[in-house]
């Protein structure tokens, strides 16, 4: 628990300084921000390849994991959809672009975090449930259903120009690698090594989009850190991974810093240089976070209508709620979003509301233990 509040106090002091430094440093060059966005790229891309590590898959048995995809990406959708829809009936009056920025940015709300999802569970002592095998399997496809899906909205933002198609190619190409390369490559696993893969992906991605970019149009291919990272992580050979004692420190380190450096990419909001400005009080802007955080976790609820002959009706409620952490994977969109130079305060309340959620992560664990545990006419059910 104190890691996740650590996590949430980062992104709050990341949103802080966004505000802070550009007032107190008028002047700084422009290769500042542009080192802090590729070095939150790279951050963005080390978490990934460890999602891609820790994504585990049958492929003689694609039924199964094709039910599971589709209540994942469902169970995504919802979310998206709600925040989406509040974001543009009640935060985006007069907006240019309004649909196809709050279909973006909304997207935050889609994705778990995994990685939390995981080792909160694991310590309320549920490693051995159904819930804890079902939810870590949704959890992995809802992120890469979200990294999928920022294709067609990236599409429907910018318009079909021919550095799409390429994006679209490349992305192919990457899917295709990850289907036909998993767990098949034997390469150096450290975090040292997953640090250099990730800084070599962030180069790449940017080299691509500096070759393939317009200058009349600015339209460029846009390759995205997080599924060449993912699809890598997934083509590593597990044995090719050694586990030392500092592992799972450098990771939530790095965690932390990623967390903080996303807040920081906040635009200014006050003065007279303010790139977005919050016309709103600030119990407005608190109203608007928590109803934001309600609709987005509701619609996390959908597993709860699905698995009626695997589970009782309190293991799929636990999967649901299971559902509910946000962290890396969702400020990565906000990241993605800021990087196209979305603006407004539908923005920050979607940042707000994932540091929220984030801190509200041990009461959602909690709620899961003691719907199971109160389930004393329920056997929960033991991983195979």
């Amino acid at each position: 628990m104190k890691k996740i509040i650590l996590l949430s106090l980062l992104l709050t002091i990341g949103l802080v300084l966004s505000q802070i430094i550009p007032i107190a440093f008028p002047y700084l060059p422009e290769w500042y921000y542009e080192f802090r966005d590729s070095f939150t790229m790279a951050l963005l891309a080390f978490i990934m390849i460890y999602v891609g590590r820790e994504f585990k898959v049958n492929l003689s048995d694609k039924k199964m994991y094709l039910v599971d995809y589709g209540v994942a990406a469902t169970a995504a959708g919802f979310p998206w959809i709600l925040c989406t829809l509040y974001f543009l009936f009640f935060l985006m009056p007069g907006h240019e672009n309004t649909l196809s920025e709050a279909m973006l940015v909304g997207r935050f709300a889609a994705p778990t975090s995994a990685g939390i999802l995981f080792s909160m569970l694991a310590a309320a002592g549920l490693a051995k449930t159904w819930t804890y095998r079902k939810a870590k399997v949704l959890a992995i496809f809802d992120d890469l259903d979200t990294i999928l899906f920022l294709i067609p909205l990236k599409a429907f933002l910018t318009g079909f120009v021919w550095q799409l198609g390429f994006e679209l190619g490349v992305i192919m190409l990457l899917l295709i690698l990850g289907l036909t390369g998993y767990r098949k490559y034997k390469l150096p696993g450290t975090w040292a090594w997953i640090l250099i893969y990730s800084i070599a992906i962030s180069l790449i991605c940017e080299m691509i989009f500096i070759i393939t970019l317009d200058r009349e149009s600015l339209a460029g291919a846009h390759i995205e850190v997080l599924l060449p990272a993912f699809v890598l992580g997934c083509m590593m050979r597990k044995d090719s991974k050694k586990i030392t004692f500092k592992e799972p420190q450098v990771r939530f380190i790095i965690s932390c810093i990623f967390m903080l450096l996303v807040g920081m990419s906040l635009p200014l909001i006050f003065g007279a240089g303010a790139e977005a400005q919050l016309d709103m009080s600030n119990w407005e802007i608190g109203a608007h976070v928590l109803i934001i955080t309600i609709i987005s976790n509701l619609g996390k609820m959908f597993p709860v209508f699905c698995y009626k002959k695997e589970a009782s009706l309190r293991e799929r409620l636990a999967v649901s709620i299971s559902m509910f952490p946000r962290g890396e994977v969702g400020a990565g969109v906000l990241a993605v979003a800021l990087s196209y130079g979305i603006q407004g305060s539908f923005i920050i309340i979607a940042f707000l509301s994932l540091a929220l959620n984030l801190l509200l992560t041990g009461v959602f664990i909690m709620i899961v233990t003691k719907i199971l545990n109160n389930s004393s006419s329920d056997v929960i059910k033991k991983a195979p």
